[in-house]
Parts: structure tokens; sequence; C-alpha cells
């Protein structure tokens, strides 16, 4: 193997990455990372670091799952690929397909639109939504809601319901019809509502009045996280996510639940619209169902909409859609083990039990470091500093300094994720007590750095 150094120039001389400046590489060579095993990951200098990104978002069971590892093996001896477009499918997708109706069915979904990823997962269900209202002969409603600071993926159709600017701007004109309400974020939103509930309140208020100002009858679909996570791990009040429900329902609007990060057991709940009871038209899923380690995704269908499509006879309901590794057998294969092992595991339970160790360690920092403005957390293994320059003002805080905070907690034994003014934390499920510390140690040792 190339030395460190080399491997370093070479990576910025030859590789553009997501989510950050091209030139970005050239002066912050990133981690590079050689090994891993159960939680934790070891870069090419032989430091070694509890993950508590998993991944990025997605290695659920951690990097030793020897049944998901043992599977794609398998199934690559038997068959490595075959395409499920019209006319084939294969074994292992179909039962696939079985174990996750069963796996979802208190959702209300029971049919599977295969896919390769998380932004699939979106583009597909925003698709089929409008397939929907064209078929009941309602081609009118073609628009989309959602909320700012959502996060739905990179494809035209996600960045155009994406709530954040940073991942629309430079790509605009995007997909046209598609409006943004406030989020319930309590730390900061336009109402000056520090009350939860009251905050929800008025947030669903806006959904009536955009639904109301645009006319019911011009919208296709409202698509939200149930938990808000790359917008910085946002969770609504309980009462949010079936409000949304009951206005969506009243006024004929589909909902679409972006479970890529909250389905299988990271809210401690299976599933994010479990969590709060909320039975969605679509739920867009990926990376968890996997482990990360193959590239897969699926969109769950409620029973309702199935039978729309299924019942058609004018051939409106033919699917135009679709990805050339829909249903691919070795992600197949890797997503039965990963469900197994996820349901013998009952990683909810150990979601909730060190998601709340680490979200009360976060605000016991919080009254340390007066650099931590807001906490948020409290709902299985996702959890949020927001960081700012000064806690009156809210004014968050500079790049240079959460960079070093993130380098200093780097070194300190744990890699944790920067997004914005965000310190977000999504470990593995299989998190022990002790890795819990670990990252409470070492992010505790970052902002002394800092400090």
């Amino acid at each position: 193997m190339k030395d460190s150094n080399f491997l370093k120039e070479m990576n910025a001389r030859s590789i553009w990455h997501p989510m950050t400046h091209p030139a970005d590489s050239l002066a912050n060579p990133p981690a590079i990372i050689t090994g891993a095993a159960g939680v934790r990951i070891t870069d090419i200098d032989g430091h070694e670091t509890v993950d508590a990104v998993g991944g990025l978002w997605n290695v659920n069971l951690g990097f030793s799952c020897q049944p998901i590892k043992d599977s794609i093996a398998a199934q690559l001896d038997v068959l490595p690929y075959y395409s499920t477009f019209r006319g084939t499918t294969n074994d292992q997708v179909i039962q696939l397909a079985e174990e996750l109706r069963t796996f979802f069915e208190p959702d209300g979904l029971t049919r599977a639109f295969f896919t390769s990823g998380g932004s699939d997962s979106v583009e597909t269900a925003l698709r089929l939504a409008r397939q929907y209202h064209k078929i009941r002969g309602e081609a009118g409603r073609t628009k989309f809601l959602s909320l700012k600071k959502g996060y739905h993926g990179t494809h035209m159709g996600g960045a155009s319901v994406n709530g954040n600017a940073n991942f629309r701007t430079q790509y605009e004109p995007l997909l046209p019809g598609c409006f943004h309400i406030p989020a319930p974020y309590t730390y900061r939103n336009p109402f000056n509502e520090s009350d939860p509930e009251r905050l929800a309140q008025l947030c669903l208020q806006a959904l009536e009045d955009e639904i109301a100002f645009q006319g019911a009858g011009t919208i296709a679909a409202f698509i939200m996280e149930p938990i808000l996570g790359a917008g910085g791990v946002i969770p609504p009040h309980a009462s949010f996510m079936p409000g949304v429900r009951e206005i969506c329902s009243r006024n004929g609007i589909l909902l679409i639940a972006d479970e890529v990060i909250t389905a299988f057991g990271r809210t401690g709940s299976w599933s994010g619209s479990r969590h709060w009871g909320v039975q969605p038209d679509f739920m867009c899923t990926a990376k968890a169902i996997t482990n990360g380690y193959f590239p897969f995704g699926a969109v769950m269908i409620a029973e309702g909409v199935a039978e729309v499509f299924e019942n058609d006879t004018t051939g409106k309901a033919a699917i135009g859609h679709g990805y050339t590794y829909s249903g691919h057998p070795v992600g197949a294969a890797a997503a039965l083990a990963c469900l197994e092992e996820t349901k013998r595991l009952n990683v909810p339970d150990n979601a909730a039990a060190r998601g709340t160790q680490l979200y009360q360690g976060l605000l016991e920092l919080q009254k340390k470091y007066s650099l931590i403005g807001d906490v948020r957390g409290g709902h299985g293994l996702m959890c949020a500093m927001e960081l700012v320059s000064d806690q009156a003002s809210k004014t968050p805080i500079d790049k240079k300094t959460i960079g070093a905070l993130q380098e200093a907690t780097y070194q300190a034994g744990a890699m944790v994720r920067v997004s914005g003014p965000n310190i977000i934390l999504s470990p593995p499920l299989v998190l022990t007590e002790s890795d819990a510390n670990v990252i409470l140690t070492a992010l505790d040792a970052g902002f002394a750095a800092v400090a």
C-alpha cells in the first residue's frame, strides 16, 4: 500500500467529494479510513476511533455483521445479478418483499418498489404520487409540500423538496410546484415560539394556510422526515406528524414519510412513523436496510394506494420508472440477512437507551461550554448540538472553529459529523454504554481544545 501522504495527495488530485468544495481536499486532506470492526474505524495512520456517524446514518449493526457478509458472498456465487424489469425477477427479492410486508404491516404498508438508495427512493415516491392522482382522474394534483430544514436527497425531485438552500441554490431552477412550510424547530423559527406543542400547532396552521393558498386540488403529496436528520436532528412535538396526517387525509393529499434515516430502529421504534403513531401512504427507506454493505433501498406503499394502481383498467398505472439495480439479488440477500439480525438484536431498545445516555451527556456538556447553543435528541440514537459564538444572539459558530472542534474530537477518539453549525451524532445501534462514554469524553476534549 502507498504511504499516507501519497494517498492524501492523490485523493485531492483524483476525487471530487460529495457535499464539499472540490478544492477543500487540497487544504484539508480527509481521514483515509482503511479498517473497521464493531463500532470502531481505523485510519491509514493507525488511529482508531468510535464511529459516532455510523458510516452515514446507515451502519446500524456495526462493521462486523458476519451474517450480512456471508449472505453477500453466497449470493455472488449463485446469482450475482439479474434484472427485475418486466418479465423477470429473482427469488431473493421476492422473499425480501414478503419480509418487508410483515415488518411494515403496523405502518399499513404492503407493497415494495426497490431502488438503489435513498435519493432513488425519494424520486420514486414523488413520481408514484403524481401517477396515483392521474389514475384517479385528478391530473391537476402535481405540487409537493415539504418542511424547511428537511433533507430528501440529491436527485432533481429530492433537491426541489429539500428545505435547505445549500442543496438548492447552485442547481436552480429546480422542479416547479414545490413549496415549503416552517419546520417545528424550537431553537429557531419565524414565530419566536419556544414551546414545542404550541410551535407544532403554528406549523400545522401554516400547512393549512399553504394548502388553502395553493388549492388542495393542485397538491399531490406532503413529504417529511418523522425526525429531521441532516437538517440538524430536529424532533417535532408528538402532535405534529399526526396533525400532518389528518390534514393530508382531509384534503386528499398523500403523505410521504422519508425514513431513509429513521426506518429500522434508529428512533427507538421500528420506524419513525410508528414512533409518532402515523401510517403514511409511502415510506422511503434505504441506508440501514443492508447496514451500508450494499447500495439498496425500497419504497413501501400503503394498501389503499396499491389498490388504486392494481385495479386500474385504463393503462395509466403502467409504471414507466425503475433502476437497473432495482431488486438486485445480492442487495436483496444482504437486506434479508440484515433484517433478520436487526430483529434478533431488537435494536430499538438499545437505540433508546444509548440515545438517552448520549442526550443527557450532551446536556451536561452544554453546562460547561458556552459554544453549545442547543442540544437536540431524546428519540433514539440521533442527537445534535447546535453551536454558536454567542448564546444570546444565537450567532452560528464560524466554520474554522467547528472544523477545529471536529478534528480535536477525532484525535480524542470519536468521529463526529459537522453539518452547518451542528455536530451530529448517529452511531451504530449496537453501541455499548462504554462506547457512548468514549464519544462524550472525546467531545469534552474537543470543546476544551477550542474553548
